[in-house]
This record gives structure tokens, C-alpha cells and sequence, in this order.
């Protein structure tokens, strides 16, 4: 049986007390000034049986909207192995913190091992780090991390296609380190390489940020990017959603030098906006300037393979103040469910999520494009798992968004009054979509004849 907890008795919670040399609970709060303190009573309802409480936790998740999601933008809606979620609700997974004593957490820091391996496969770099909290920390992180190598150049330059939302942890972690950040203009929904050689021009630069696949789903083309960006003295960091680097040419392949991005596509189920996980691998040249916790293999003193924490002094110990950042606990149960994920899927199962996934939002893109409402705003550009559609200027896209989360569906990211970011995924069927799309053409007609009214 997995406990998920372990309930301390009255004699347990004084023996700890005692060895803290406390004689109360409240002891431990003796350094929070009084004014802070709740002092009223809380209100909990009575002591219920197990049934009970199964009961009432079951009345309350009914009140819960559920929706399928045809929506993307950073998170997607993939498939979660039932053999994943049991493996990570082991009471001995359950936790994120640092393995530091070796000789009892060989478990935990095998699967961490695993894990930075299967992520340097799928990056194509040299290194990994445990896993971080989310794709645009480790953005963040990625981008200190040039400005830390650069030494004398302070500038950070980031595509107009990364996902806003991670730009703006980005120009937040920015602000407070002093870094300036600049943004390279997008032409036709990509990366413009003449606006990116022209700022390389003037200097100061330390990195450049790019996305692939880009906010709007497109592939962009990086071939001599890198060549460019290193002939400046600057470095080339990736952001990549994970499950498409099993299709894509990898970060290592154009030449960039540090992967990051969100691996939530790896099987992490959508639940109110998280948990997630972070990646990020980079080269050797650059592993001491990698953040967080690196698990390495080794032997013990018998000659048996053994894992432990490595290089830890970065920013744990002695030189922790020349760290980046200092990251000592993580995702790692996340990571756990990757591993778990990547093992079950393989080279072979990720090619075909991501195949069926291809498939299914450029048959959603025909299917809109032949109501007569809607069209790819980038018709030419190669895209890979969600497009941006412009919609006729009749329709009102929140309407039309309200009409089809009446009926359970989540349709898209606006973007403006005309622009909608759709997604679909292996989760949809070609039935699913069809009926969205008559919902949609539905929709689109009624407002159209109240128009004409």
C-alpha cells in the first residue's frame, strides 16, 4: 500500500520538540511578531469517518467545469500513462528535496540520473542539470547564465516569438540583476536574422534567446544563427516545448549552447496551471555555470556503481557566491514522472504523439479554413502542434470562445480582436474535431445573421 503521509502522534511531536531543546509547538513560532499571528478559531468542520470524507471530497469535485482544451500556447493537453501517475504516488518519491546523504537516496539519485541522460539524448547537449520549476525560469536562468560567461557584456537578446508569458519572467529575474534585455523584431511570424546580425553589430551582447517551435507553433529555420552569434562572442540558448525536440532538429544540431524549455509536454497532466518542470542542458564548456543539482554516476568503495551529487560547491557550499542562482531543492518528482514517461514512450512512441499531434491541428486548420471564417495568418510557414488563425472581422471571438466552452470546449488563445492561437494534440480524435468545427461554423452563422439584422 502507497501512504502518501504519516500521521505524529501527541508522544512523537514532544519527542521532536524536546530534541529541539522547545516545550511547545507555538515555540517554534517565537520569532513572528504577535501582530502577525491568527488568534481566532478556525473554522473546520466536525471529525468525519473515511466514507465521509470520501463523500464530501466527492460533492465538491462535481461542482468542478471540466473542458477539453484546444489550447496551447506553452502548455499542452498530452496523454498520461496511468503507470506514471502510480509510480510517482510511491511514498518514497514523494518529496523534492536534495538528496544529500548518498548512501540512503540511491533510488532518488539513479532516477534523477536517468532523467538528465534521457534529457541530453533528446536535447542532443552535453549536460543536464535535476530539472528546474518551470520552462520560463529556466529561461531566466539560461539567460544570467549568458550574461555570467560574457563577464563584460550586459545585453540579452530575445526573440519577439518567444511565448510572452516567458518573457516576462525573463524581463522580471532581468530587472533585478541588472541585465538589459532587447527584444529582436519578427517578420512574418519568425525571427528576423537581418534585425538579429544588425544589433550583433553595435556589441554588448552576451546571449540571444529564440524559441523553436515559436509562440505561434512555426519551425523556424536557424541554419548559420549560430556561426553569427558566436563569431560575436555570444552565447545561443534554445527554447524548446520538450515533446517536439522528438521530432525536431535538435538545439545541439543548430549549434546552440544552452537547451531550455518546459518539459510538461512530457505526459504532465493540465491541472490548474501546474506542477510543471524545467529543463536545461548545455554544453561541457559551460557546466560549472549551470544552476541547480547535477546527480553523477560513480563506484564505492566495493567497486559497485554508485550515484551522487556533483559539483556541488557552485552554489551549495564554498562558491555559492559565485553561482548564478542558488537552486537547492526542485521538480524532481516531476522529473520522476518524465523519466517514467520517456521510458514507457520511447524514440518511437514520442515520433508518433508527435505525428498524430502534426496531423490533428493541420486538419483543424483545413477544416476552420473551409468555413469561410477563418484563415492561417502564416499560410507558408511550417507549424507544429498549434497555428494562429486571423478570424473574420464579423465574428466576436469571445462570443464565439463562450458558445463553445457552453459546450465543454476551450477554443484557443485569443490574441487580439482577429487572432486566435489554436492547439490540438494526439488527444483529440478526427469526431472530436469535426464536431468543434460545426460548433464553431454554428456560431459564426448566428452572429453573422444578427449582423445582417
Amino acid at each position: 500500500m502507497n501512504y502518501k503521509y504519516f500521521p505524529h502522534t501527541d508522544a512523537d511531536v514532544q519527542q521532536m520538540l524536546g530534541r529541539c531543546g522547545l516545550k511547545h509547538i507555538d515555540d517554534l513560532y517565537a520569532d513572528i511578531p504577535e501582530q502577525l499571528l491568527f488568534k481566532g478559531d478556525y473554522d473546520l468542520p466536525e471529525a468525519m469517518s473515511e466514507h465521509e470524507v470520501r463523500t464530501f471530497m466527492a460533492s465538491l469535485g462535481k461542482r468542478n467545469e471540466t473542458f477539453r482544451a484546444l489550447v496551447g500556447a506553452g502548455w499542452y493537453d498530452h496523454y498520461s500513462p496511468a503507470v506514471a501517475q502510480n509510480i510517482i504516488e510511491r511514498s518514497e518519491f514523494l518529496t523534492s528535496y536534495t538528496p544529500y546523504q548518498a548512501e540512503v537516496s540511491q533510488g532518488t539519485l539513479q532516477y534523477i540520473f536517468e532523467y538528465q541522460s534521457m534529457m541530453a539524448m533528446l536535447t542532443g547537449m552535453e549536460v543536464s542539470n535535476a530539472s528546474m520549476y518551470d520552462g520560463a525560469t529556466a529561461t531566466a536562468e539560461a539567460m544570467m547564465m549568458t550574461v555570467a560567461a560574457a563577464k563584460k557584456r550586459n545585453t540579452v537578446l530575445v526573440s519577439a516569438t518567444l511565448n510572452p508569458a516567458v518573457r516576462r519572467v525573463v524581463d522580471t529575474y532581468a530587472k533585478f540583476h541588472g541585465i538589459n534585455v532587447e527584444t529582436i523584431e519578427a517578420i512574418d511570424g519568425v525571427t528576423s536574422r537581418e534585425a538579429m546580425e544588425k544589433r550583433l553589430e553595435q556589441g554588448d551582447v552576451a546571449g540571444i534567446i529564440v524559441a523553436a517551435p515559436n509562440f505561434y507553433g512555426i519551425v523556424e529555420d536557424f541554419t548559420g544563427w549560430a556561426d553569427a552569434i558566436h563569431n560575436a562572442k555570444a552565447l545561443m540558448v534554445m527554447n524548446c516545448p520538450a515533446s517536439a525536440l522528438g521530432v525536431l532538429k535538435t538545439p545541439a544540431a543548430w549549434g546552440a549552447d544552452v537547451a531550455v524549455g518546459d518539459a510538461q509536454s512530457l505526459g504532465i497532466p493540465l491541472c490548474y496551471g501546474g506542477p510543471s518542470l524545467g529543463y536545461m542542458c548545455t554544453t561541457k564548456k559551460l557546466i560549472r555555470r549551470l544552476p541547480g543539482r547535477i546527480v553523477g554516476a560513480t563506484t564505492d568503495a566495493d567497486g559497485r556503481r554508485a550515484f551522487v551529487l556533483t559539483l556541488q560547491a557552485r552554489e551549495q557550499h564554498i562558491r555559492r557566491e559565485k553561482a548564478t542562482s542558488n537552486i537547492c531543492s526542485n521538480q524532481s518528482l516531476m522529473a520522476l514522472y518524465v523519466t517514467v514517461y520517456l521510458a514507457l514512450m520511447g524514440p518511437q512512441g514520442l515520433s508518433e504523439v508527435n505525428s498524430s499531434s502534426y496531423a490533428n491541428a493541420h486538419y483543424l486548420a483545413d477544416r476552420l479554413t473551409d468555413t469561410g471564417y477563418f484563415e492561417l495568418t502564416y499560410p507558408t510557414k511550417p507549424f507544429l502542434n498549434e497555428m494562429l488563425m486571423t478570424v473574420d472581422d464579423a465574428i466576436d471571438i469571445d462570443a464565439l470562445q463562450e458558445a463553445l466552452r457552453n459546450q465543454g470546449w476551450l477554443l484557443g488563445l485569443k490574441l487580439d480582436d482577429h487572432k486566435l492561437l489554436l492547439c490540438a494534440t494526439e488527444t483529440c480524435n478526427r469526431e472530436d474535431l469535426d464536431n468543434v468545427v460545426q460548433m464553431v461554423n454554428i456560431e459564426c452563422q448566428r452572429q453573422k445573421q444578427e449582423e445582417a439584422l
